[in-house]
């Protein structure tokens, strides 16, 4: 199975990783929505979040608690958006948690998610390195 998150899992694919903390890893979207936009996966692929044992839920979403918190605090923004799109939606087939940095004003509207990209690989370093510091 080829799986572009499980090669990121293993290090085999480059990404901007935010955390690790054993049952889940996080690391920047490619294509964020907003600069700071991270994607939050489970280690072991699943590919939805019906399909995430129990006994994972929870370390799973405070993964997703803590990037929240996180990216207040590293990042100054106002609040956060975090959503999971299961098969619908779901660009990679492995269970990801989007967690967006969100301002007032800052233009996303409903459904509607305007890409960006960073400037250059360092900005995003920057940007994971921000995050990283920010969970401790």
């Amino acid at each position: 199975m080829d799986c572009a998150f499980c090669e990121i899992v293993a290090g085999e694919r480059p990404a901007h990783v935010v955390l690790d903390d054993g049952p889940t890893v996080a690391f920047l979207d490619t294509r964020p929505l907003f600069k700071g936009h991270v994607l939050l996966v489970p280690r072991t692929h699943y590919e939805t979040l019906s399909d995430l044992p129990a006994d994972l839920v929870g370390p799973f979403f405070t993964g997703a608690q803590r990037l929240a918190g996180a990216m207040e605090t590293a990042l100054g923004a106002a609040g956060s958006f975090v959503a999971v799109n299961n098969r619908i939606s779901q660009s990679v087939p492995h269970l990801h948690t989007h967690v967006v940095p969100r301002n007032r004003k800052d233009g996303l509207r409903g459904f509607f998610w305007p890409r960006t990209k960073y400037d250059s690989d360092d900005e995003a370093r920057d940007y994971a390195a921000r995050l990283r510091d920010a969970l401790g």
